[in-house]
């Protein structure tokens, strides 16, 4: 099992939904996070008054996964959530050791 974790723009979370709904994955947890890669943030005039934002809006999304499905939600993600500007996101897949559906007590590939 993996754990697909992707940081998006918060403007492409629901063509990324759309997206891996399509491959019929459909939960995932979404987190609203502030950070910066090489946007190094940006500067707003407000009231007159310019100000630096360091950490921008972003959206973390995290999906658990069958090891076969891990590549193609990768890419899906990425295609869903692809502008080509910079600041567009990150994804990352860790491996997932262990996944127990609370409700049933299932463990494994079979809680997802």
């Amino acid at each position: 099992m993996k754990l697909v974790i992707a940081i998006i723009k918060p403007s492409r979370l629901e063509e990324v939904r759309q997206a891996l709904n399509s491959l019929d994955v459909h939960g995932m947890t979404v987190t609203e996070v502030k950070g910066y890669g090489r946007q190094k943030g940006h500067s707003e005039i407000y009231r007159g008054t310019e100000y630096a934002v360091h950490f921008l809006p972003k959206l973390k999304v995290e999906i658990a996964v069958d090891d076969a499905l891990a590549d193609q939600v990768s890419t899906v993600i990425r295609d869903a959530a692809q502008t080509g500007r910079i600041g567009d996101g990150k994804i990352f897949v860790l491996d997932l050791l262990a996944v127990t559906r609370i409700r049933t007590g299932e463990t494994g590939a079979s809680a997802l």
